[in-house]
């Protein structure tokens, strides 16, 4: 029989610590036994979700109790919306002398270990939360000095003029090592009250019976990567809320969740993604430009492949630069891989140079909401909220969302603060909703700036590709600032423009060299991600069937080469 949760926080706070000492156990690997989702497949997927427990004798007799906590907001995700949100929250509650509970959970080990290092910040939303950020030692340090851009042929590099006004340009923006910034905003957060658990995922949603969203659960531990639970098993722990602010980053799984529950994206248009891959570098001295932020598009990609390469010249004590590289994923051809796209990059004429004794000392990838303005779903649900990377609110020509993501989680804070505080507040749902976040965003300076730049993305899909969507940047957007009285359309969802295998020309990528290029494992590698092996998969098919029947037979497995981990 469940405890009421006023009973439980004793028990809760027990249940974080054990959570927190979990150890790997001693058992001997199980034989696995081949399970099948149909006759003549395999069985790949042992997640709970597709093989229900209750079905399984080994889960016979263990036990399922949560132990459960109260808080009045909880929020899903230590990135810049989510902190910024839960500093947002407690600044008001501080300043009107209100009680307000925030738990904000973060699935990496560190508040900014999963948050890849090298951006270019944009201040504002900065501004405009910690308007002392200086005085309280933000560490944004370099300053942007020098813009360029240019586009890559295969041995030449062709300079483009960056007008004022353009999306690309930087002056007053700050090149940052993003997980350095995260982790100073965990600090101030913490300050504040916030009550911050990193090392727990999200895995679930919850719901009240009137179907508003209840809260969250944590990632169950101790489990076989067969599915079966190890000695050490402890079931997650339940987080309560008035209202839930979902900040997962990019193509979040509770998020699509909550898309298809409440019909999120009935109004807007399939979101579109991209993949982005960096890496840090210690070059030579000599080299070293300080607050030089370098763009290019073209080599080694083709017209219509989305996609352009980033180089940041950090001023941190030492000759540091960040660099990347961002493919569309509306992409043709099966055979194209980010990673060894990236790899090849390097090997340019204009940029290996830069590279040429130095070392590299970090790798990471991320997705990127390439949407726009077109793609934002409804963000208010009952006793629930989308900010951030979450529904995607990055400006794509600018390659920035930083900013936007943060303003949006501090919106969604005032219009919450102002329901959890409202005495005369009658809500049709258990779970608040707050649909005056949405309207306060429309009428911010992220809604404006997102409408401004609608066109670009969807500009490149025309004959010209990407070199049609910098004309029209050119033209319309410099001149008319994104006042054209039309809004372009994506193409559809990003898996409709891969063309199958037998369309399509092999593309035979140079082996690595070992010292400006490097294979995906060694790579890997640096990531600083570690799991233990006798582990469930991160990765969860609903149709065990899908990758061998479709994906290789027809395009001759993308999932392989598309991937920058190796997951597949």
């Amino acid at each position: 029989m469940p405890l009421p949760l006023c009973t439980l926080s004793s028990q809760a706070h027990h249940c974080l610590r054990a959570l927190k000492s979990v150890k790997k156990d001693c058992l001997p690997p199980l034989c696995i036994a081949r399970w099948a989702s149909t006759s003549s497949v395999p069985r790949i997927t042992t997640h709970y979700t597709i093989h229900s427990r209750n079905k399984d004798k080994r889960w016979e007799g263990v036990n399922m109790e949560r132990f459960a906590e109260e808080a009045d907001v909880v929020i899903v995700g230590a990135g810049p919306a989510g902190l910024s949100a839960a500093i947002r929250l407690k600044q008001l509650a501080n300043e009107y002398g209100k009680e307000v509970r925030v738990c904000l959970v973060e699935k990496a080990a560190q508040i900014g270990a999963h948050t890849l290092s090298g951006a270019c910040l944009e201040p504002r939303a900065l501004e405009e939360l910690l308007p002392d950020w200086k005085e309280r030692g933000a560490p944004l340090q370099t300053p942007v000095t020098e813009d360029k851009f240019g586009i890559l042929t295969k041995n030449s590099r062709i300079p483009v003029p960056i007008l004022p006004g353009l999306p690309m340009t930087n002056h007053g923006n700050y090149i940052v090592r993003l997980g350095h910034f995260v982790n100073w905003l965990g600090e101030q957060a913490e300050a504040l009250g916030v009550e911050v658990y990193p090392g727990y995922a999200a895995a679930e949603v919850l719901f009240h019976e009137d179907g508003s969203v209840k809260g969250i659960a944590t990632n169950d531990v101790g489990i076989q990567k067969d599915g079966a639970p190890k000695t050490n098993f402890e079931r997650g722990l339940e987080l309560h809320a008035k209202v839930t602010f979902f900040a997962e980053g990019c193509h979040g799984h509770l998020a699509k969740q909550l898309y298809n529950r409440y019909n999120l994206r009935e109004k807007c248009q399939p979101q579109s993604y991209g993949i982005g891959l960096k890496e840090l570098w210690l070059i030579d001295e000599k080299k070293w430009k300080p607050g030089r932020v370098e763009h290019t598009v073209g080599w080694p990609l083709d017209r219509h492949t989305y996609g352009g390469s980033f180089l940041y010249h950090l001023n941190e004590g030492e000759p540091l630069v960040a660099l990347g590289f961002v493919v569309g994923l509306d992409y043709q051809n099966p055979y194209l891989s980010p990673f060894k796209e990236f790899q090849r990059w390097k090997h340019h004429p204009s940029v290996e140079p830069t590279f040429e004794g130095g070392k590299r000392i970090a790798y990471g990838a991320r997705a990127l909401n390439e949407g726009g303005f077109q793609s934002i779903p409804k963000l208010t649900f009952p006793g629930g909220v989308l900010i951030g990377c979450s529904p995607g609110f990055m400006n794509v020509p600018k390659i920035k969302g930083t900013h936007t993501a943060m303003k949006s989680g501090m919106l969604a804070s005032e219009a919450v603060f102002n329901q959890l505080t409202n005495e005369n507040l009658q809500s049709k749902t258990i779970g608040l909703d707050v649909p005056e976040y949405e309207e306060n965003l429309k009428k911010s300076w992220v809604w404006k700036e997102l409408y401004s730049v609608r066109n670009i993305r969807p500009s490149c899909h025309g004959v010209l590709g990407v070199y049609g969507g910098m004309i029209y940047t050119g033209i319309f957007y410099w001149i008319l600032r994104g006042m054209e009285p039309w809004t372009l359309k994506h193409p559809g969802p990003d898996s409709d423009q891969l063309k199958p295998a037998k369309d399509c020309t092999p593309i035979e990528y140079p082996k690595p060299d070992g010292k400006i290029s490097f294979d995906l494992l060694s790579s890997v590698a640096l990531s600083g991600t570690n799991h233990e092996h006798d582990q469930p998969p991160h990765l969860t098919l609903k149709d065990d069937s899908v990758p061998v029947n479709k994906n290789l037979a027809i395009y001759d497995g993308p999932e392989q080469r598309f991937c920058p981990a190796v997951s597949y």
